[in-house]
């Protein structure tokens, strides 16, 4: 069942200005904040975006995800204003919530449409989880998953390490054997913007229809400040926008946190920012959760909603990226 009310958005109608995006994008400079850290300068300019009627006719098809930690909207609008200007020039939620604390079970929740009673942030060998998540999920309609993690050092890792979090890697927790094995393939290292899975990934129109980037420790925001993890992040925004998925007009990007400052066990409000072409300053009000993210995965790739996300409001719907591709369904 779909949610009755539909989502409100606001919208200026006004198609983004190409030089606005390629300044932000080419006039900063990004530096790495972590020990062994590269540093980068001069971002690549984003490509234009496609024209309104290009734009109908281009179907989201792909999204690619990062995950940043423990901070709640007001200090993540402050402390990464590249994220914070790309949500003003494309798509913004104002009532976007994580679960609970701490961050393992919306990590989960994100994966696997719940928290699967998981109240801490053990390694997956203390949590082994037989239900499907969203990327065993496209795998079975024959499409396309895959995990980035930053400083992993072999696939599916489930042991944490410095710089390596586990349970910032949710597909590592699945354990059915369709679960490990697609983990062993697709859970892979990040490498950087040089060389390696994501950059290459990037560069070959590659990226998969679920696509997840897991930051590590420093540059997700849990070890270092917000602004080196925006700096970590803008130049891949630039590598990403340039690239042929995203100027093709079928593939959108989501920058979102697991949970703000909070250690309660109550839901929070935290950043998340949708960019994709066809967007231009739009805020979507409607109350969403990390099962938003989870529906719109599912619906992306065409399969039902998993259980526990049927209720929820999808991510993709709520700012009208859905479309109709043959072989896929409408959010």
């Amino acid at each position: 069942m779909r949610p009755a009310v539909e989502p409100v958005i606001t919208d200026s109608r006004a198609f983004l200005a190409v030089a606005a995006v390629s300044a932000l994008l080419a006039a900063c400079t990004a530096s790495s904040g972590s020990g062994g850290g590269r540093a980068r300068t001069g971002a690549p300019t984003a490509r234009p975006a496609p024209s309104p009627s290009d734009k109908a006719q281009r179907p989201i098809t792909k999204v690619l995800t990062f995950v940043f930690e423990n901070h709640g909207t007001a200090a993540a609008l402050q402390g990464m204003p590249h994220v914070a200007e790309l949500g003003r020039l494309y798509g913004s939620t104002s009532d976007y919530r994580a679960l609970t604390h701490p961050s393992l079970p919306n990590y989960l929740a994100m994966a696997g449409g719940s928290t699967f009673g998981v109240q801490d942030d053990k390694d997956p060998a203390a949590h082994p989880i037989e239900s499907a998540s969203v990327f065993d999920v496209a795998l079975r309609r024959g499409q396309t998953a895959a995990t980035y993690a930053e400083g992993m050092k072999t696939n599916c890792d489930q042991a944490s390490y410095e710089g390596y979090a586990a349970r910032h890697n949710p597909w590592t927790y699945f354990a059915s054997p369709m679960s490990k094995a697609a983990c062993a393939r697709f859970d892979i290292p990040a490498g950087d913007l040089a060389s390696g899975a994501l950059h290459d990934a990037i560069a070959q129109g590659a990226l998969p229809q679920v696509g997840l980037v897991v930051p590590d420790l420093c540059h997700d925001g849990h070890d270092c400040s917000l602004a080196q993890a925006d700096a970590w992040l803008n130049p891949w925004i630039g590598e990403v926008m340039a690239g042929p998925d995203y100027s093709s007009g079928n593939l959108a990007l989501v920058f979102t946190f697991d949970e703000d400052e909070g250690e309660g066990g109550g839901s929070s409000k935290i950043l998340t920012i949708v960019v994709a072409s066809r967007l231009a300053q739009q805020t979507v009000t409607t109350r969403l959760d990390h099962r938003s993210w989870t529906h719109w995965m599912t619906d992306l790739v065409g399969a039902p909603p998993l259980p526990g996300t049927s209720g929820s409001t999808s991510l993709g719907a709520a700012f009208h990226l859905c479309a109709t591709p043959p072989g896929k369904s409408a959010c």
